[in-house]
């Protein structure tokens, strides 16, 4: 196994990933960044950047992420001149290019190991095992009542508690999947409620999966939260304190009834199956509400298919390498010559 494999944590937002990620960029061997807004999209939109077999189009894109503010490159701490050099004379794929980002930032800690961090992977690991093939992924789960009752408080979540609700069940969903079809060694699951009762237990599972020896700094990570949180997330301010447990179970003071019995209702089989019993002796969801719920939930499954196909239509003509490859000499490759605007004028092909 390869001492370097990326290591990406995904779950449903408010669920600790956030702890998490403060936890494994405590380990001496690792560096997880404050989450960025470019792997997935460039991803998805892969074709727009051309072959990355030229240089020039590896600097072209190096160039967009490290310039363009909604990429949140800029929380990575990363020289930008620095980065598109090490992207201009890398390997030629994307994953190549995406990488160059998060090992800058490892580069930072003298960490010979990068991470990177953001909830909404978890719909996205098929894609991500496209650019990273030998990535590892760390999936968290947490109470989905709870999950929701923060979500539906956040300032940057608008869109209200059926998403919220629809939000949970897709990550737990997807994370299934992943469990069943996943090489071995490639994907670990673990609760937010085991992790802040038994830091130490879970962490040391977790340090097993990863191949690395467990580092009781991973115990404190409010020690880095300084450097790997960006003062603006006030709500991740409990993440400045003590790993605890006090938090888990607050969704029964937080969530309306009505909340619950949807929740309780929707979620049930999923809740029984990850360990969370629900409370029950309500009079179950209205059927107005149950009603809401799918139009959302179905609204939400269009949408996912949707993108899927105009995925799979983009794997018919790849633009070029997509996984990332190891640094050094690189082999002699052809590369397909493109066509001019004189050559389309003249019918050649």
């Amino acid at each position: 196994m390869r001492p370097d494999r990326p290591i990406f944590v995904v779950g449903c937002p408010r669920s600790g990933t956030t702890l998490l990620q403060l936890m494994l960029h405590a380990h001496r061997r690792i560096a997880v960044p404050p989450e960025t807004r470019f792997l997935t999209d460039v991803y998805y939109h892969r074709r727009l950047y051309g072959d990355m077999r030229r240089p020039e189009n590896r600097r072209r894109l190096a160039e967009r992420i490290a310039t363009d503010r909604s990429t949140r490159f800029h929380e990575l701490g990363v020289a930008r001149a620095g980065y598109v050099r090490a992207a201009v004379e890398g390997p030629g794929s994307l994953g190549s290019v995406l990488g160059a980002a998060f090992a800058g930032y490892a580069a930072r800690f003298e960490r010979p190991r990068w991470g990177d961090k953001r909830p909404a992977y978890v719909r996205h690991v098929d894609a991500l095992r496209r650019l990273f093939p030998d990535a590892q992924f760390v999936h968290l789960v947490r109470d989905g009542r709870d999950c929701v009752a923060s979500l539906k408080e956040m300032p940057w979540y608008p869109m209200g508690v059926l998403h919220a609700i629809s939000t949970w069940a897709e990550a737990v969903d997807f994370g299934r999947r992943h469990a069943r079809r996943l090489p071995a060694g490639t994907y670990h699951m673990l609760r937010y409620e085991d992790l802040t009762a038994d830091p130490e237990g879970e962490l040391g599972r977790l340090c097993a999966f990863l191949g690395e020896d467990f580092d009781p700094a991973m115990c404190e990570p409010r020690r880095v939260a300084a450097v790997a949180v960006p003062p603006r997330k006030v709500w991740h301010r409990n993440t400045l304190g003590e790993v605890t447990p006090v938090r888990v179970g607050s969704w029964a003071g937080r969530l309306a009834p009505w909340e619950i019995a949807l929740c309780e209702e929707v979620l049930g089989e999923r809740l029984r199956a990850h360990g969370y019993e629900p409370a029950g002796g309500g009079a179950g969801a209205a059927p107005g509400d149950l009603a809401a719920y799918r139009r959302v939930a179905a609204h939400r499954r269009l949408a996912r298919y949707r993108q899927q196909a105009r995925d799979w239509l983009s794997r018919r003509r790849e633009p070029g390498p997509l996984a990332a490859l190891p640094a050094g000499p690189r082999p002699q490759v052809r590369i397909p010559q493109q066509r001019t605007a004189a050559r389309h004028a003249a019918g050649g092909r």
